[in-house]
């Protein structure tokens, strides 16, 4: 008997072997990528074939008609690819045997394969509820496809390249009405038509945040909108629903200063954004927002706009390296002026006396008769006679004392010189 039910359970398991075999040989299996099908250059991929057949063993084409050694031959149902390179880039199938239909193809996109394009969202990353938005790809290299990609989600977008002058390539990506579900980051890729699985690397993510979905908060400066250039800045930014973090913008640009709010002294919830000691460059127009960590890209109404104007210049006690050097430069050509002014003072002094010790030496060689002996005293002044005549009386007579060389005014009587009187006055009388 014991034989007989061996025999019949022998039976019944080759018999569901060969059914669990035909179901699996006429299943079409699935093929995933881990950890993304968009993989970039230099990193590894696995990719896993599913099925209901019990034998587990799979074959993984290439539909692009490569062949890859790793890929040949029968394998379990997991295949490792990596490092990747371009040659991986492409569409792949997998099936569960001969007889076997394949899976819906999977294409495996390899990235960095160009430099990474730019993105920019205009008229800018803040939109409300309900409104749009344009994210615009741009890139230096002659590209003709763009690739939209919104993170945390397996949709792509893609449009045709506009080529501009100069090899540029550029395409817009319109988004809209804005909901809950369109908000995130977003980068985008560029490639050619040609090569359709090789993409560009990334470009910098882009943030598209919803706004008007909360009441707005407030805004103010600590000690006034109007402070000068060195004192310290500190904004607040306060708010009576509770929100986890607050954002401040000016003119539009986020600063990156997402900040847990505390409570202030009227029990307002309150964030603090410490600007340093302000410079003109802080002046500007700013508003805060307000958010909560289970929605960070909804963020409420903006705070009424804070004008922050920063004048003027401190005074510093402490000379820097550079006005040190300044000043020391300034002493030295004042040190150099003055000793130009001192020369000059000199040669001007030393001229001014040379010239008039001339001309009294001259004033004196054309007097005519002279004594030769003893002291002379000369007289410059007007004639007795012409005082005499004119009736009028004559200021006081300028007397000129001077001791002379007896020798020398000798030889000098000797052999005399006529010179004509330097004075303009008539010719001067001499008194012994």
């Amino acid at each position: 008997m014991w034989p007989t039910l061996l025999s019949l359970l022998s039976l019944g398991f080759c018999v569901s072997l060969r059914i669990w075999a035909a179901v699996g040989a006429y299943e079409k299996p699935s093929l995933s990528a881990w950890p993304s099908p968009v993989v970039p250059l230099g990193q590894t991929v696995t990719l896993r074939c599913h099925s209901r057949s019990p034998l587990k063993r799979f074959r993984l084409f290439k539909r692009d008609g490569t062949s890859l050694p790793k890929l040949q031959g029968y394998h379990v149902n997991t295949f490792t690819l990596g490092p990747v390179t371009r040659e991986h880039a492409g569409s792949y199938t997998c099936s569960g045997g001969y007889r076997s239909p394949h899976s819906d193809p999977l294409q495996i996109v390899v990235t960095g394969v160009f430099t990474k394009p730019a993105i920019s969202a205009h008229p800018g990353p803040l939109v409300q509820e309900g409104g749009h938005v344009t994210l615009r790809c741009h890139s230096l290299l002659s590209l003709d496809k763009f690739i939209l990609h919104q993170e945390n989600s397996t949709g792509h977008f893609q449009t045709q390249g506009e080529t501009l002058p100069g090899g540029h390539a550029s395409a817009d990506f319109s988004i809209g009405p804005m909901t809950l579900g369109s908000v995130g980051s977003y980068r985008c890729y560029g490639s050619l038509s040609r090569s359709p699985y090789e993409w560009s690397a990334p470009s910098d993510p882009v943030d598209i945040v919803i706004t008007g979905l909360s009441k707005k908060p407030s805004l103010s400066a600590q000690g006034g909108p109007a402070v000068r250039s060195g004192e310290n800045v500190t904004l607040l930014c306060s708010s009576e629903p509770a929100f986890d973090q607050f954002h401040l913008l000016r003119e539009g640009e986020n600063l990156g200063r997402p900040l847990a709010g505390g409570r202030g002294p009227g029990g307002a919830l309150q964030a603090e954004f410490p600007l340093g000691p302000g410079t003109p460059a802080h002046s500007g127009v700013y508003r805060c927002y307000g958010s909560f960590n289970h929605s960070p890209y909804s963020w409420s109404d903006p705070s009424d706009p804070l004008l922050l104007s920063v004048t003027g210049s401190t005074t510093s006690t402490c000379p820097s390296p550079m006005d040190a050097h300044t000043t020391e430069e300034a002493e030295l050509l004042q040190e150099r002026s003055s000793a130009l002014y001192i020369i000059l003072g000199f040669a001007i002094a030393f001229t001014s006396t040379s010239i008039f010790l001339a001309a009294l030496v001259c004033h004196w060689c054309s007097t005519p008769n002279r004594k030769p002996e003893g002291d002379i005293a000369i007289i410059e002044g007007e004639r007795q006679e012409d005082r005499a005549v004119s009736g009028v009386d004559s200021p006081a007579e300028d007397v000129i004392y001077a001791h002379l060389n007896l020798g020398t005014l000798s030889e000098r009587l000797n052999t005399p010189t006529p010179l004509s009187p330097m004075h303009p006055f008539p010719e001067p009388s001499i008194y012994e």
